[in-house]
Formats: structure tokens, sequence, C-alpha cells
């Protein structure tokens, strides 16, 4: 059972629309909340919104069975909150719990005992997929196209590389990750359906992560005879993955041809099929890297085993040489809206968009870009001549 927005006010709590604000506060969540209040206070836009959340939390259970849950509301702030001030999912679970302006907004009063948990805030706003998510920021930049209409008219464009949230990657550590989840998943069939040769996956974890160790120890330490001892090292691991890597796709075949499987098995082996594709793809950079002296190119490898999609940048950026993540370009409108955003391909630049996403933009704002920046990163002679039949006035300096 959820509320989409309380329609009875509470005696023990401040409406919204009077909620009082420190507004000599400089803290970043404050103009969040003053954003929340405002929205709250248009009823229409704040309908649409809740219409948006109920479809991907509720999806196709009735919102008036079951538990007591998270309302649609409460769960507009909470991930504005985090979205807005980059929080991880404690410090967003101790807010929820402890801070009482943002338990005001979010409708909870002082007479009842409203408790959170991390694992329940979390498993809620992942409910949002990305396109929602999306969709809530055209209402609310629409909303604040309506207090400055003119900001439409002038947009800028640059692009930024929004960071995965990865550990340093390093072929044998990822070899590693992608064994230990090939190995924990078996070990979850192995139990279920007492499918043998996995009842000592500890000490197969335990080999390849002590593999791992020796290459780590080698790679820092180096001295004599580095490069032998590194290939001695990483043909070990490899030897090791590659036995765990057939064992699982064994037992994979021995799965579907014996048993009768319920989805959620199915979908278990897809899974396991997914890690030891990944984890061969490192084995084989690692094979051609570090045995057979070959230049690798970054679009061959793999930074993440849980977070494919992960790219390195090299920018030249002072104190960040590399970043791993993905290009990102964002238009920004003269009062400082996020009016579009377009996740880039692996292999494009942002030369390689800036004319597809700007005729884009220039969609969504129904023609009503009068003028667009650019730095000279996007500049190219197809654009220069392109552009300005999108946009009237274009700024694209030539590097």
């Amino acid at each position: 059972m959820r509320e989409s927005i309380p329609e009875q006010g509470r005696l023990d709590c401040t409406s919204v629309g009077n909620l009082p604000l420190n507004l000599n506060c400089r803290d970043e969540l404050i103009p969040i909340i003053a954003a929340l209040k405002h929205l709250y206070s248009d009823r229409a836009r704040c309908s649409q919104i809740m219409k948006l959340i109920e479809s991907d939390v509720n999806g196709t259970a009735s919102k008036n069975h079951g538990r007591r849950g998270i309302g649609h509301w409460q769960i507009l702030v909470l991930a504005a909150v985090r979205l807005g001030c980059d929080f991880d999912y404690d410090h967003l679970h101790n807010l929820a719990e402890e801070h009482l302006t943002l338990r005001r907004i979010m409708g909870i009063g002082d007479w009842e005992e409203v408790r959170f948990s991390r694992t329940q805030i979390r498993d809620n706003l992942c409910k949002l997929s990305a396109s929602t998510v999306e969709s809530i920021s055209h209402v609310v930049v629409d909303a604040g196209h309506e207090i400055v209409p003119e900001a439409i008219k002038r947009q800028r464009a640059d692009s930024t590389v929004v960071e995965t949230n990865i550990h340093y990657p390093t072929e044998s550590s990822l070899i590693f990750d992608g064994v230990r989840k090939i190995i924990e998943l078996c070990v979850r069939l192995h139990e279920e359906y007492d499918i043998t040769g996995w009842r000592q996956h500890a000490h197969l974890v335990k080999q390849v992560k002590k593999s791992n160790r020796n290459i780590a120890r080698i790679v820092a330490r180096k001295g004599g005879g580095y490069k032998e001892r590194l290939k001695s090292e990483y043909s070990t691991l490899l030897n090791r993955a590659g036995t765990v890597i057939q064992r699982a796709k064994e037992t994979c075949e021995i799965m579907e041809s014996d048993f009768e499987l319920p989805l959620q098995t199915i979908g278990l082996l897809a899974s396991i099929r997914n890690f030891i594709s990944l984890t061969l793809q490192v084995c084989n950079t690692a094979t051609r890297r570090v045995l057979n002296d070959e230049n690798v190119p970054n679009k061959d490898k793999l930074f993440s085993i849980f977070e494919p999609h992960t790219q390195l940048y090299r920018r030249g950026k002072a104190g960040v040489p590399n970043q791993y993540g993905r290009l990102v370009l964002f238009f920004e409108d003269g009062a400082g809206f996020i009016t579009h955003h377009h996740v880039m391909p692996r292999d494009a630049q942002d030369v390689d968009v800036a004319t597809e996403q700007t005729m884009a933009l220039q969609k969504r704002m129904d023609g009503q870009v009068e003028a667009v920046s650019f730095d000279r990163g996007f500049h190219s002679p197809a654009n220069q001549a392109e552009l300005p039949n999108i946009v009237p006035n274009v700024c694209l300096p030539m590097p």
C-alpha cells in the first residue's frame, strides 16, 4: 500500500507549502528542498511525476493492497536528494532518519515513529528507470522555464566523464572478480541441485586470489627478471581461471540437459555465462599484453566485470590524467537547467555528436533555441557548416 501525495494534512507536521527553510545556510541540500517545495505546490506537474514513479515502483501490483511502503512523494524526495547531492545510500539513510526538515518535506510528523532501513531506501530508488528519471527531469525543467522563459533561448554544450564506481582495474584483479562470481553462482547450483565439481569451491577461490596477490607484489617491486616472473605468474593465473571456466561451462550444460529448470535458474545460468564471457575477454587481453608482448588498444579492453560499459579516458585534466566512466554530453540553458543529455558511445567524441544532439535539443525545445555555444573540441568543417542550419547563432571556436 503506497500513497502518492497525502491528501489530508497532519496536525503534527507543518504543511510542505509553509515549511520554513534556512536560506542563509549554504549547504547543497537547501536548494533541492526549496525546489521540491515549489514542485509540491504545482499539483498538476506533481501528479504527472507521481504517475511516472508509480509505473516503475508498483508495476502491475495495486498501490492499495499489501503492507505500507515508502510513498511515491517520499521516493521522489529521497531520489532528488541522492542525485542532487551525490550521496551514497548510507548518508541518505542517516538524513532520512535524522534530518528534521527533510522528514517534514516527506510528510512525516512528530507523533508517528516512521523509520527506514538502508535496504528499503535502496530497493525503492533502484526501481526508478533511467527513462523515468529523464522524464521527471524534463517536467522539472519545464516548470523552471515557466519562471524564466528567456533561459530557453541561450544554451551551452559541454561533455564530462561521469565516473563509474569501480576499483582500479588490473587484468589480474578483473580475472579474480570474474572467477569469484562464477564460483559463487555455481555453488548456488551445487547446493540446490547437488551438482558435482564444486565441493572445494573455497580452495578454488583461494588459489586464484593467491595468484592475483603474487602478480600485485611482482608489479609493485619489479626487480631482476621482472617480466619473466610476471609472465610465469600470469600463466598460472590464466590456467587456474581456465579450469574454473571450463568446469562452469560443463555445469551449465549438465543443468540444461538433466533438469527441468524454473525461470529463476535459467536466469542464474544466463548470469554465469555472462561472467564467463567477460572473464574470457580479460583473459584474452592479458594473454596478448603480458604473454605475447602486444600493445592492446583501449577499445578491446574491459575495465570492470560489474560495470562493463566503463571506458578509459585520457583528457589531459590536471590531477586526473586517467578517468574511468562514460563520456556524457550536456546542454545547459541560461538559467542553469540541464535541458538535454546524451551518453556517448564508447568510441565517440564531442565532434561526432554535436550536430545530431543539437537537432534533438532543438526538437525538444520546439525550435525556441536561438544560440548555442560549444568549446573547440566540437569543431569540424562539417559541424561548422551544419549547425547554423539548426540554430541561428552558433559559437564554435576552431582548435
